[in-house]
């Protein structure tokens, strides 16, 4: 919808820098246009300093009159010919972003009880009996239970846990429940009070 004379920021230029607000960009834009250099040296001299009140973290940080000198720069848009107190050559490196990082659970197959748990069924194949390995059992075995009461709506049945650690470990780990004890395990409820009060 377009209203005469209603001017909408959806309407506007994208700010290159939205933390200073409109009203600094229109005087950075204004700054460029000036024709007389010592004027516009100190209108950009100004117009650093509003720039600093208006948003004073910038402060807080390291070379934070560079950081500033280096915002206007951008926000002229590499326009504006005054003598800059700085290098503003590498200027453009704060609108660099930092590459995508991976997901660290890619790859998974087994979801719901993730990357770290597969890489303990491939430790458990190759280990040899013992004191140490039946250790590794015991803890991969309660984690798994814990996994599944996570993400498994809250099932943490013990024989699906026992079936998995044989099926991921290609049989080789076989979990006897009539004398292995998991640890006890505190469900989380489902955030209702259950306790009634009386009226």
């Amino acid at each position: 919808m377009n209203i005469e004379g209603l001017d909408y920021n959806t309407q506007r230029e994208k700010l290159l820098m939205p933390e200073y607000g409109r009203e600094i960009q229109n005087m950075v834009d204004h700054a460029v246009n000036i024709p007389d250099k010592e004027e516009r040296q100190r209108c950009a001299e100004t117009i650093v300093r509003l720039m600093e009140s208006k948003n004073p973290q910038v402060l807080e940080g390291e070379n934070s009159e560079q950081t500033l000198w280096d915002h206007l720069y951008l926000m002229s848009h590499k326009q504006l010919d005054i003598d800059w107190p700085f290098d503003v050559s590498e200027a453009e490196n704060i609108l660099s972003k930092p590459e995508p990082m991976p997901h660290p659970t890619g790859g998974a197959r087994l979801r719901h009880y993730g990357r770290l748990l597969e890489e303990l069924f491939e430790k458990l194949k190759t280990m040899p009996e013992g004191n140490e390995r039946d250790e590794l059992v015991r803890l991969t075995a309660n984690q798994m239970k814990r996994n599944l009461a996570a993400w498994g709506h809250g099932s943490m049945d013990d024989e699906k846990v026992a079936d998995d650690l044989a099926r991921f470990t290609d049989g080789k780990i076989q979990l006897d429940l009539t004398s292995f004890h998991f640890e006890n395990m505190v469900t989380m409820g489902n955030g209702r009070n259950n306790s009634k009060k009386k009226k």
